[in-house]
């Protein structure tokens, strides 16, 4: 019979992992993760209420990536924000809804870490109740004393001591990486813990599925028209065609793919040449969780993780996923690019 009472939660996981790669470790980013849990169920708890309260819809404003914002994109950057202001383990924190640095508050001590993240990838898809997601990254702090600096967060995703997201689906779930592995934690709201329910999370290969926004077709590079045919099985010597599935959040997508294989394109065009993804929210947290479990990132060329930022609001495509599709995709666009 079932052990119901054999669970292991989020805090004690990391907790273990901790003890287990970390001798000298000082519990601080077990206690910053679950700062990042804790936001994560109060924006979990504001979703499921969308509905009912004056919370859906926008927000009559323009963020700093001249997008409209949901009202619910507010709240859910305030709300991690504060969960991590005052804790004394964040000298920093970098938001995709803030245009500059977001410093700590004067009174609160600076700690060890700082703290990238996009509060609510996918805001579009509130008002009709599909999957929205969090995303977060963690980078060790490089200045010396003192508030954080740009210095600490412009730092290349190879650098990251752990990342993560949480996906507000069906269920709430969290996933993580500290380097070792990718864990998935889903949400018990009649306890109100995430519970470990997906240890060790590998991604498939090849995977079964494409993802990507196929009306801008005719705005792509000759070599990513190639590559995406090739998926819908016209390349049929060197692949196998595959199952388009697209939901238009990252977080929804790449979760997917991540789990049964597959790969999410998000390409540069003639209108946005470097893409839309935001590479310190979102492009480089993705490409760490991939890469630790097995798969890939990259941007049609480069690796993901190995890109030096310039900028707070850096854009760049981003190719992710199943090892071998991502392979698929850049030998395509290499092979195309010198035959041109």
């Amino acid at each position: 019979m079932l052990n119901r009472t054999l669970v292991t939660t989020l805090e004690r996981f990391i907790l273990d992992q901790e003890a287990a790669f970390h001798s000298d470790a000082s519990g601080e980013l077990t206690n910053l993760l679950y700062d990042i849990a804790l936001g994560a169920k109060l924006i979990a708890a504001q979703i499921r209420r969308a509905g009912l309260v004056d919370i859906i819809g926008t927000a009559a404003a323009i963020n700093v990536q001249g997008e409209e914002q949901q009202k619910l994109d507010v709240f859910a950057n305030e709300t991690l924000k504060n969960a991590l202001n005052h804790t004394g383990r964040v000298c920093a924190m970098a938001s995709e809804e803030d245009e500059e640095l977001v410093p700590i508050p004067d009174g609160y001590p600076a700690g060890r870490y700082a703290v990238l993240f996009d509060p609510l990838d996918g805001s579009s898809n509130i008002d009709v109740n599909a999957p929205v997601g969090t995303i977060f990254a963690i980078a060790r702090r490089v200045s010396t004393s003192g508030q954080g600096t740009l210095q600490d967060v412009l730092q290349p995703g190879r650098d990251l001591v752990a990342a993560g997201y949480v996906i507000y689906g069906s269920s709430v779930m969290m996933v993580y990486s500290a380097g070792h592995g990718v864990h998935g934690f889903t949400l018990d709201p009649t306890i109100g813990e995430f519970l470990l329910s997906h240890a060790s999370i590998t991604t498939p290969a090849t995977g079964k599925y494409y993802s990507v926004n196929e009306s801008n077709f005719g705005r792509w590079s000759l070599g990513v028209q190639r590559a995406v045919r090739g998926f819908h099985g016209d390349d049929p010597t060197r692949l196998k065609g595959k199952n388009s599935r697209y939901i238009g959040s990252l977080v929804a997508d790449v979760h997917r793919n991540l789990i049964t294989g597959g790969v999410f394109i998000y390409p540069g065009d003639s209108k946005n040449r470097d893409g839309k993804l935001r590479l310190l929210y979102e492009c480089n947290p993705m490409a760490f969780l991939a890469e630790a479990a097995g798969g890939k990132a990259t941007d049609g060329r480069r690796r993901i993780l190995d890109i030096v930022p310039s900028g707070l609001h850096q854009r760049t495509p981003l190719v992710i996923g199943s090892a071998a599709d991502v392979d698929y995709v850049g030998e395509v666009i290499a092979e195309t690019e010198a035959s041109a």
